[in-house]
């Protein structure tokens, strides 16, 4: 089985600011990690290579240069190898143009079995980019996952069998293969890789990519291949906070409640 984790780099989301004036995201001086939705996928597929050891993580990120760095994290959690895909020509693609550049390099992939994504960046928190991807390749999915078996049919394709969070708890639900999975948190925690994965990752294959490699035609490219664009950026408002009544006598409570809305003039 071959598994293609999608991983994105993002900003620490506790240091980012906001430019006032340009409306857009200030990066500098900010640290970088790998997007904490994409380390719960690759657990998941950690999961799945423990119990059958000849599976191959296959881990890709789109980015700048530097992203490079949210693949060695993958690849010292356990990642066989990696794909960089970066060109300034993907530069402010949205979450359709993205989809579609990553569409075009599972085709360039000898039979990815199934795609592992996080279920949101915590950036862009669009959660869009999975389910676009899905469509484009035309094979099913699953979102909200926080558990995943594979299962090997004895007639067919193999099928996942995928526990999942609801707004009202959880449901297992499966699908037949090839296919995409959103992963949500569940009981997943950051690893403590050992030094030795670390050396090791430092000699597994990353292989770069860029436009000219995907044969796209330059207007599905970056900006010119979105059909969304950010306008602006801000910070919400925040408010004053809430004032509490309490005190055992409750006609006093609900005078002193019906003084407040009236002096600002809901009653």
């Amino acid at each position: 089985m071959k598994i293609l984790v999608c991983a994105k780099q993002v900003p620490e989301a506790t240091e980012v600011r906001v430019n006032p004036e340009t409306g857009t995201l200030n990066r500098d001086g900010v640290a970088s990690i790998l997007n904490p939705f994409c380390e719960y996928a690759m657990d998941l597929a950690l999961d799945i290579k423990a119990k059958a050891p000849e599976t191959e993580i296959v881990v890709l990120t789109m980015g700048p240069p530097q992203a490079r760095m949210a693949l060695l994290r993958c690849l010292e959690m356990g990642a066989d190898r990696a794909i960089l895909v970066t060109d300034r020509r993907f530069a402010g693609a949205d979450t359709w143009a993205t989809a579609l550049t990553i569409a075009k390099i599972v085709g360039k992939l000898d039979a990815v079995d199934l795609i592992l994504v996080g279920k949101h960046a915590i950036d862009g928190d669009t959660a869009q980019v999975g389910p676009m991807l899905a469509e484009v390749l035309n094979i099913p999915q699953i979102t909200y996952a926080v558990g995943i078996e594979v299962e090997a049919a004895a007639k067919g394709a193999p099928r996942v069998k995928v526990r999942r969070e609801n707004e009202g708890g959880y449901e297992r639900v499966q699908m037949r293969l090839p296919g995409l999975v959103s992963v949500s948190k569940g009981a997943a925690s950051r690893q403590v890789c050992s030094f030795q994965a670390i050396l090791d990752a430092r000699e597994k294959e990353i292989r770069t990519m860029t436009a000219d490699d995907l044969g796209l035609d330059e207007a599905e490219l970056g900006l010119k291949g979105s059909l969304t664009q950010v306008v602006k950026v801000f910070p919400p408002t925040v408010k004053a906070p809430g004032r509490i009544v309490s005190g055992a006598d409750a006609p006093a409570a609900a005078k002193e409640v019906v003084d407040v809305l009236k002096a600002k003039h809901f009653v």
